[in-house]
């Protein structure tokens, strides 16, 4: 099916589903999580197959970390997804309210954006999460992941699509994409799609804004960081640094900064150091951190 078409299958799927209900909505979350649950041992399948591929083809290890979709991950998104469902509604949320004139008032409410084409990375868990906080916003969803997860993508899409389908989505909401040419194209097609999100380097966001007329929702160059207080009790602060560092150190959210109050720095650095360190994680510090513990500039 050509790129164009999928899109206007897109667009008209948004119209209806925006007008969804919260009670529609939710009762498909609750079908996909399901269905994810139920096919768990295909989809390990069809990621084991990319996962050898990309083995074969020399993948950087920190991609092919990300790349796993195992039956822990399963379970996990599926967890996401039982959380999406307790969230309130975002659709048809006051925002505001300003009183213009006597008898004349003026409402802010949230409303979906239509059609959103999401360019990602190689984690199958973004797709499951990607389109379920779209449906859950009433939004359709193009998405290009990596072409190396391409087996397990489509798996996911193909569930996800039936699982909503049987509980009165309309067909057509989700759309995946599996070729750069299909997002150049997808560039290109402004009457059908409302936003582009890329994820990604600041080249590649660049070029998307620069070859395409659709707004961009895009990003600057950033820094993970965890701000230790004067006031944080220690231990617990040791283990949110720990957790942020250490507990999935492939994603692009682990912490790479460490901001620690002077008040508290020389009761907190030392426990940090031999926390972090004992996990293998090198710590490098500026001239007054060097002053209380050991560790390279």
């Amino acid at each position: 099916m050509e790129i164009r078409e999928l899109a206007a299958r897109a667009r008209n799927a948004s119209l209806q589903l925006a007008a969804a209900d919260t009670k529609t909505k939710n009762k498909a979350l609750r079908a996909i999580a399901e269905i994810l649950t139920q096919k768990s041992n295909e989809i390990e399948k069809a990621n084991e197959t990319d996962r050898q591929i990309s083995e074969q083809n020399h993948l950087a290890a920190p991609l092919l970390k990300r790349l796993k979709f195992d039956a822990a991950k399963i379970k996990e998104t599926v967890q996401g997804i039982e959380s999406l469902i307790s969230l309130p509604d975002p659709v048809g949320q006051t925002l505001s309210a300003t009183e213009l004139d006597k008898g004349l008032e003026l409402y802010r409410v949230s409303c979906p954006i239509g059609v959103i084409g999401v360019i990602f990375e190689s984690r199958p868990d973004a797709l499951v999460q990607i389109s379920t906080l779209c449906l859950k916003s009433g939004n359709a969803v193009l998405l290009k992941g990596g072409s190396e997860a391409s087996h397990t993508n489509r798996i996911l899409a193909g569930l996800i699509s039936e699982a909503s389908a049987q509980a009165g989505i309309p067909q057509g909401w989700i759309q995946l994409l599996e070729t750069r040419a299909e997002v150049n194209e997808m560039l290109k097609l402004d009457e059908y799609i409302d936003l582009i999100i890329p994820r990604g380097s600041n080249e590649f966001v660049r070029y998307i804004m620069e070859h395409s007329s659709i707004p961009v929702l895009g990003h600057a160059d950033g820094i993970c960081h965890v701000y230790v207080d004067k006031e944080a009790d220690p231990g617990m602060a040791v283990s949110i640094t720990v957790d942020s560092k250490t507990q999935y150190v492939a994603v692009c959210n682990a912490a790479e900064t460490l901001l620690v109050h002077e008040a508290i720095a020389p009761i907190f650095l030392p426990a940090a150091q031999k926390a972090l360190e004992s996990l293998h994680v090198e710590l490098r510090g500026c001239e007054k951190t060097r002053q209380i513990i050991s560790v390279k500039p």
